[in-house]
């Protein structure tokens, strides 16, 4: 969707991806400084809350850390309040043209209206976005629009959307009719698998219903016939053993280890014998030296991801194999720890 935001939000978010832009270099700087005062990777405590509490001393003083981290928990908070009001500013043109691409088809949306979500989602601020993923009317639009097309792509390393067509290449398998994909959000991994495998029967599955319908938007606006439906990931109410892949992009880490557990459970479930899961995710902290784990951990824990850790500690792998799965293998993309991919097979 085509769309020009008014000059003040405009501004807003432009300022953001600028601030943050010019504050990354400060990451160098803090880190010699870590260095010099004799913390490296391999002296590091192995305890990863006794890492966080010998880097905090040994930053202390350190006027580049205090910076970076000033800039991070500005923007951490500010990028969802910016992109709401740059939406409010610019509801007039963009309402009516957001609720055309809903009505038009082909796509459909079953919604829960009775849906009680789970205790771990419940009230969360993910990515400290106000309110969370059901904190405006038109949070999918905001996210997925505005916050990450607009703000995170332009701040974070590398291709954020071809890194999702990249983990699908690592499937060995391209007779694919019907894909489950969890945790669906604003459908931009969707895309990705549509592209891949335009022949196949899309259903994804969303807790926020603001998110499904910016998915049913997307869908609608390029002719795809997605089946949306609001469900958790690990409960979808779907029928057994009706998918050739069941997948996912960057969900885990917001879950809590008993959930991603289940997760995996059901995507068993949901899987034709023969049919394959690939779920990826971030890089587990066992892959990263004992600085990178540390710098993942503080950057979740000042990001908004309460489970982060609980679900970069658990062996998803191992996850895998206990909920049937075998073949089960794992590893990033062309050799990269990021995304982090697991895939199995159910058992024929």
């Amino acid at each position: 969707m085509e769309f020009v935001l008014r000059q003040r939000g405009r501004a807003s978010m432009e300022f953001l991806v600028d601030l943050t832009r010019a504050a990354a270099p400060l990451a160098a700087r803090w880190s010699r400084e870590l260095a010099e005062a004799g913390l490296t990777a391999e002296t590091l405590p192995e305890d990863l809350d006794a890492r966080h509490a010998a880097i905090g001393a040994a930053l202390s003083g350190s006027d580049s850390f205090a910076t970076a981290a000033l800039v991070g928990e500005f923007a951490s908070v500010e990028h969802g309040r910016c992109a709401m009001a740059a939406f409010d500013e610019s509801r007039d043109v963009l309402a009516p043209a957001l609720a055309a691409l809903e009505a038009r088809g082909p796509a459909t949306l079953e919604a829960r209206p009775d849906l009680v979500p789970p205790a771990y989602w419940d009230g969360v601020w993910f990515h400290r976005t106000t309110g969370g993923w059901n904190g405006h009317p038109e949070m999918g639009f905001i996210h997925g629009e505005l916050i990450h097309r607009h703000y995170v792509a332009r701040t974070f390393p590398g291709d954020i959307f071809a890194q999702r067509a990249s983990v699908l290449a690592l499937l060995p398998r391209t007779d694919v009719a019907d894909i489950c994909e969890l945790g669906t959000s604003s459908g931009h991994y969707t895309v990705a698998l549509q592209r891949t495998f335009p022949e196949a029967r899309i259903t994804g599955v969303e807790l926020s219903l603001p998110m499904l319908r910016q998915a049913l938007r997307v869908a609608n606006e390029n002719g795809w016939a997605w089946r949306l439906v609001q469900a958790a990931a690990e409960d979808t109410g779907l029928p057994d053993a009706s998918y050739d892949l069941v997948t996912s992009y960057i969900l885990l880490h917001e879950l809590p280890a008993e959930a991603c557990r289940a997760v995996w459970r059901e995507a068993f479930r949901l899987c034709r014998p023969g049919g394959q899961v690939l779920m990826s995710d971030v890089t587990p902290y066992r892959v990263h030296d004992r600085l990178g784990a540390w710098r993942a951990d503080w950057l979740a824990r000042r990001g908004g991801e309460p489970w982060w850790r609980e679900s970069a500690t658990l062996d998803q792998a191992e996850a895998a194999r206990e909920a049937g799965f075998v073949e089960v293998t794992e590893g990033g993309p062309e050799g990269r720890p990021y995304p982090w991919v697991t895939i199995g097979t159910r058992p024929a």
